[in-house]
């Protein structure tokens, strides 16, 4: 086996062997609000759910090379609140355009060709081709030389028509099609699903289930 001591690799190199390892990873697309009320919008793929009771999750943010903070960063640690929407296969390309630098005067969403409507209990918006928006506040925060890690309490769940049956409080994953970040440029879809039959150790598509 390839044996590797990270006391003795640099930041760099221990960023790449984990991020290119501990795969697929959710892609969070957050929005928040700027000084001037401006919709930012970046995705996250260091992102995942922590529990439900209270109901949290987090995102892990870095700090650029300068030191300075990120937009998203700078933003919940001002206001205290943040949209985290799940992207899917539909709105893939328009995800990743707001991964582009823009003056913090800019919005992402316009760049980006996305829409947004008013939140129902924070400010920032939500993205309107969104399947999944969670509206959260700051529960807590950890701070590393590297990064900010947020962890955000669930207040409000809006998710596509027909996606989530209330009934049941049940997910329709036959019409679920996330996207999640495998490394480098590299995404995966969710066409290649499948379960395990506890019994037979067979494969079957979700799909058909």
């Amino acid at each position: 086996m390839t044996e590797i001591d990270f006391s003795e690799i640099g930041t760099y190199q221990r960023y790449k062997l984990m991020a290119s390892l501990i795969v697929p990873r959710p892609i969070a697309l957050i929005t928040t609000l700027g000084e001037d009320g401006t919709v930012n919008a970046a995705p996250f793929s260091m992102f995942n759910m922590l529990g439900e009771d209270p109901p949290i999750v987090m995102v892990s943010i870095n700090r650029l090379q300068d030191g300075a903070l990120k937009d998203t960063a700078a933003n919940i640690l001002r206001t205290g609140e943040f949209v985290v929407h799940l992207t899917d296969e539909a709105m893939c390309a328009q995800m990743d355009a707001c991964g582009a630098t823009l003056p913090p005067h800019q919005s992402e969403l316009e760049h980006a060709g996305l829409r947004a409507l008013p939140s129902r209990t924070v400010k920032p918006p939500r993205i309107a081709e969104a399947p999944v928006a969670f509206e959260c506040v700051l529960y807590e925060k950890l701070e590393t030389p590297s990064r900010y890690i947020f962890i955000g309490r669930v207040q409000w769940l809006a998710a596509r028509d027909g996606l989530v049956d209330t009934e049941q409080w049940r997910v329709r994953l036959q019409d679920y099609h996330p996207v999640g970040r495998f490394g480098a440029s590299f995404y995966l879809n969710a066409s290649g699903r499948f379960t395990l039959d506890k019994t037979q150790a067979a494969t079957t598509p979700i799909d058909e289930m």
